[in-house]
């Protein structure tokens, strides 16, 4: 067991996954719906990270919001498996801390149906003990409630676990939920934006994520 953790929680948009086209894909779908034009995909980046509703109500505005999001999810199957990928050393990554006795989850703001056929589909579903998304709590990230909620699914204590994310938003649940947080350029958020947001670490990419949590344990 690598002393310091015993369990580390991952958000998947740009922290795990480049799942940024497969999102862009459905929401020029409701864009079309609506009249609109497409989105470039690095447009729709800026807004993924804080759930359906707020991605729709920014890059699809003027839609019926709820309306938009229905669509969406109906439409995202469709595009889900072809438009997302591991990012670089995520699958390393992820193994390495399994085989050092972490306990892994993953806390994201994605649809937990969503999540959960993806991780599957990316042969990662043993690795993790749990799925949360927004249908499991009262309240999305930024508040605490799901990774609290993922420490109780685990077994483990605030003080001995880690989050790891590409956003602000992660950096701001992390601390509301008492948890450290460390950080990957590789999402929604400029890494300017996220040394600002002071994170406990800023990596440069998953790659490096094992050796820091194992070197805790010299």
């Amino acid at each position: 067991m690598a002393k310091g953790f015993r369990a580390v929680l991952f958000d998947f948009d740009g922290t795990l996954a480049d799942s940024y086209q497969a999102i862009a894909n459905s929401v020029n779908h409701v864009r079309r719906e609506c009249g609109l034009p497409p989105m470039p995909v690095d447009t729709v980046r800026r807004y993924v990270g804080r759930g359906p509703a707020h991605l729709l109500s920014h890059t699809a505005p003027g839609c019926d919001i709820e309306r938009a999001v229905e669509s969406y999810r109906r439409h995202h199957p469709s595009v889900m498996f072809s438009g997302t990928t591991l990012l670089p050393g995520a699958r390393e990554a992820v193994d390495a801390l399994r085989g050092a006795g972490m306990a892994l989850a993953i806390c994201s703001n994605k649809p937990r149906v969503f999540t959960g056929r993806l991780i599957d589909y990316l042969k990662l579903t043993p690795v993790f003990t749990a799925i949360l998304g927004p249908e499991d709590v009262a309240r999305p990230k930024p508040a605490p409630d799901m990774l609290l909620a993922g420490l109780e699914r685990l077994g483990v204590a605030a003080a001995e676990a880690l989050y790891v994310g590409d956003m602000i938003v992660d950096i701001e649940t992390a601390r509301a939920a008492g948890v450290r947080v460390w950080v990957v350029p590789t999402g929604s958020d400029t890494r300017a934006a996220l040394e600002n947001a002071r994170p406990d670490r800023l990596l440069q990419s998953l790659s490096e994520l094992p050796g820091a949590v194992i070197e805790r344990a010299a």
